[in-house]
């Protein structure tokens, strides 16, 4: 058992302490306008450790006056010469600074999100030190979106177009990977010139309230960032519908995404929506099965399955189904559970317990439609954390594409394995859902990996591999996976508008009276 670890705090002198509240806990408020401020309601609700399942801080429960007041601090700093009167070139220069401040925070960014959603310590060092790539990628790019002149058909003009800032962009974050996904949307926006208001889960905020610390400490202007925090019910419409908001970017759930999108759709606002996927991690009998199983353990049980790309579904030729199945079962034989501050710890934590509720749901709802139990199936019963919210690996065979557990995310450890005969009929599976997020393809054979990568419909496919991702490349999906892209030179073009500007190189306007 570990230690029970420090409630984390500020890393440097530099960085404001979080206070703490009449319970003796950390107190969470809002950040409107350069400012950390109480909710204009007064109230507040308990946050809890996923491993000790203790409450540890307090959090700010924000109304749709906060969301108003937030989204006129950040309309008044998108007006304001600080931020509007900046060059690109400026904005860059910030945008790399808080890079710079990530790198030398990683370490307490990594704490604070551990202790707000349970993820592995080794994962969450790995994730913060690259995440200031994103702000380095897009600080860079900043000034190096141009528009372009047109050789139009009219004489007598000059055309030329240009991209500028659409505004107030809204944020909207799950609890699985607050400050990388936050990342993944708040650096483009940025590099845009735009300003931001941010909204993380109820479940995991901390995080995101602490990183906002080192944004005001690189040098960025009161109010270009905003956090509201707080139930998704009581303020989601009134951020979305705010008449401020010009662009909605949104991941999570695909129900939620709809919601939201007739919302914004009501006032035309642009939405960017990543929406989760039910993957395919398909294996034909050429690959290199040790490999193949090692991304297969990667694709549905690193983050225990909380992860949008999880490939849920495996895909296995039937040549090699027991064979698989059997080296899968294997690999998973010694696996450890524990803190997930232990390097040695290879499970972590559901993040919250209505996730673990709706995990044990799908396996009940798997075994009463005929799908056979392989391994787990239950929660873990881990030493020194009996409150904690473990859940083991859990493999499913026998399992037809028709069924819930197939078509379903249920966003936890939980795989369901289905048999193809050949090419096209693993393609057929694959595409036999409403989702096209990701895709996985393990084979030996070069022609038959590229003719899989043309016919899988996802906005993602590794072969050989599963999970790689960088900065520079675009993320999104097909179908129900969501709209637009993150990510890459795609992602920045979600920020921007395009002008298109008419000059009169005639020195006399013609008569538009006259037949010409």
């Amino acid at each position: 058992m570990m230690p029970p670890l420090p409630i984390p705090n500020a890393a440097s002198p530099q960085v404001r302490r979080t206070p703490e509240g009449p319970q003796g806990r950390l107190q969470y408020d809002l950040y409107i306008g350069g400012e950390f401020v109480a909710p204009a309601g007064g109230r507040y609700f308990e946050t809890t450790d996923p491993v000790t399942g203790e409450v540890w801080a307090d959090v700010a429960r924000g109304s749709e006056a906060d969301v108003d007041a937030a989204c006129r601090a950040a309309q008044a700093a998108f007006e304001d010469p600080a931020w509007r009167g900046l060059s690109a070139s400026a904005r860059g220069a910030l945008m790399r600074r808080l890079g710079d401040l990530i790198t030398e925070n990683a370490d307490w960014l990594a704490a604070v999100e551990m202790k707000d959603n349970g993820k592995l310590i080794a994962e969450l060092d790995n994730q913060m030190r690259y995440m200031a790539n994103y702000y380095y990628y897009y600080g860079g790019l900043a000034d190096k979106i141009e528009g372009s002149t047109i050789p139009t058909d009219k004489p007598g003009v000059f055309n030329f177009t240009r991209y500028e800032p659409i505004g107030v962009v809204a944020c909207i974050m799950p609890w699985n990977s607050p400050l990388p996904l936050t990342s993944l949307k708040l650096a483009p926006a940025l590099a845009a010139g735009n300003t931001v208001v941010l909204k993380p889960s109820e479940f995991t905020y901390a995080s995101l309230l602490e990183f906002v610390k080192l944004i005001e400490l690189a040098g960025f202007p009161k109010g270009v960032v905003n956090v509201v925090t707080g139930l998704g019910h009581e303020m989601g419409n009134s951020l979305v519908s705010h008449p401020l908001v010009e662009r909605i970017a949104f991941t999570g759930g695909p129900e939620a995404g709809r919601i939201i999108n007739e919302q914004a759709a009501r006032s035309m606002k642009r939405v960017t929506m990543e929406l989760g996927g039910k993957s395919p991690n398909i294996v034909f009998e050429d690959a290199d099965l040790e490999q193949a199983v090692k991304g297969a353990v990667t694709g549905i049980f690193a983050a225990s399955g909380q992860t949008c790309v999880a490939g849920s579904r495996l895909l296995l030729q039937r040549s090699i189904h027991d064979d698989f199945i059997g080296r899968l079962v294997d690999f998973l034989e010694d696996i450890r559970f524990g803190h997930p501050s232990d390097p040695q710890t290879q499970i972590a934590p559901i993040s919250t317990a209505p996730q673990l509720a709706k995990i044990e749901d799908y396996v009940r709802i798997a075994q009463e439609e005929g799908a056979t139990l392989v391994r787990g199936g239950k929660r873990a019963s881990v030493e020194g954390y009996p409150n904690g919210l473990f859940y083991e690996p859990t493999i499913f065979s026998d399992v037809t594409n028709d069924m819930r557990i197939a078509q379903e995310e249920v966003f936890g450890p939980v795989l369901s394995v289905i048999p193809f005969d050949d090419e096209d009929d693993a393609v057929r599976i694959a595409n036999d859902v409403k989702f096209g997020l990701a895709a996985g393809i393990w084979t030996e054979n070069l022609a038959r990996g590229i003719r899989m990568t043309e016919k899988v419909r996802a906005g993602t496919i590794w072969v050989n591999n599963y999970r790689s991702t960088s900065t520079t490349s675009p993320f999104g999906g097909f179908k129900m996976s969501g709209i637009g892209r993150e990510g890459g030179i795609a992602g920045i073009m979600e920020y921007l508008e395009l002008k298109s500007v008419w000059i009169s190189t005639n020195v006399e306007i013609p008569n538009p009276f006259i037949r010409r």
